[in-house]
């Protein structure tokens, strides 16, 4: 079911003092997706330095993969925590509403946040969702092939396609088998799948792997699809330029990218408000230089931030954390 965007959600402070183009926030430029209350917006082209955001209400994959529930709840506390962020009065940006999963009718959900996701792909630099059980990257991978297998001619071979690589920062590989269904341990495996099928390379790339969260089953998967990852305990800020290199050469090896960030890969001390607390993660002075690498390449196209759990959350903390999170992602990227 879609959810139009909800605009009373977006407010905060006025700095009226302040010159009006020096002392803007987020909340006071966002606006209703064009696409969707215009019908003559349909042909225009993609707006420059534009950002669309799309939440995905979900926390089905969750209970699927006996999480515990309360993602689906994520998006709309997620845009009040946005909605200070300093941002140019330049700068569009645009809030396309909410995909919400009715009942178990998750593999839907999935192919509505993909269409959504194809649609403001097509009128706007970067696309942003925000979860929402980490389900939500099949659905907005799927959405990112959309957009570009409807741009490419297919006449041409398949190698004409853009290469698309997905960054994944997470505490788990999500690449379990899905023979009973989908659910938000599953969908990179599903990538995976659709890549064989379309003759495809399956680029994916996963920093940030608690030894302890994933079994030998899922390491050997990994292994065998030509994963790129890093564990955890791998990411301190000593070893911050060995990642940075391997970073480096996955986005070299890629034309798009789409990251999307799981908040368990955060420390429980500092994300208590997720689906999976991690014991030990990965600190924000190892992700934001990543964040910052994968911005600079010029190559980001689509970010979502997952498994937001506001009912665990402590004072907003992790509300506060994953905005941190979407300013770097979106600063980095639109500022180019």
């Amino acid at each position: 079911m879609y959810q139009a965007a909800d605009l009373s959600l977006w407010n905060g402070r006025i700095d009226a003092e302040e010159a009006a183009d020096l002392a803007c926030r987020l909340h006071q430029v966002v606006q209703p997706w064009p696409p969707l209350i215009e019908p003559s917006a349909q042909g225009k082209k993609q707006q420059q330095n534009s950002l669309a955001l799309v939440g995905f209400c979900s926390d089905e994959g969750v209970r699927r993969n006996q999480g515990r529930i309360g993602a689906r709840n994520g998006p709309d506390p997620l845009r009040r925590a946005l909605a200070n962020l300093p941002w140019p009065t330049n700068r569009p940006a645009y809030d396309a509403g909410n995909i919400i999963c009715q009942a178990n009718a998750l593999e839907q959900a999935q192919q509505e946040l993909a269409d959504q996701v194809s649609e403001c792909l097509q009128h706007s630099t970067l696309t942003t969702v925000l979860g929402g059980g980490h389900e939500m990257a099949y659905g907005s991978w799927l959405g990112m092939m959309q957009h570009y297998s409807g741009q490419h001619d297919s006449t041409q071979p398949s190698s004409q396609m853009p290469r698309i690589g997905i960054v994944n920062f997470d505490a788990h590989f999500d690449l379990r088998l899905d023979s009973s269904g989908a659910s938000s341990g599953t969908p990179f495996y599903q990538i995976a799948q659709q890549c064989q099928q379309q003759k495809l390379p399956f680029r994916y790339c996963c920093l940030g792997i608690s030894e302890v969260a994933n079994t030998t089953a899922l390491f050997q998967r990994a292994d065998a699809l030509g994963v790129s990852y890093r564990r955890d305990a791998d990411m301190a800020i000593s070893q911050l330029a060995e990642t940075l290199q391997q970073l480096q050469r996955f986005i070299d090896s890629c034309d798009a990218l789409y990251l999307t960030i799981d908040l368990d890969v955060l420390p429980a001390s500092i994300a208590p408000g997720v689906s999976a607390p991690a014991p030990r993660g990965v600190g924000l002075d190892v992700l934001e230089p990543m964040i910052q690498m994968i911005t600079a390449s010029g190559k980001l196209k689509l970010a979502d931030i997952a498994e937001y759990n506001p009912e665990f959350d402590i004072d907003n903390w992790t509300a506060r954390v994953a905005a941190r999170l979407f300013y770097l992602i979106t600063h980095g990227a639109l500022s180019r």
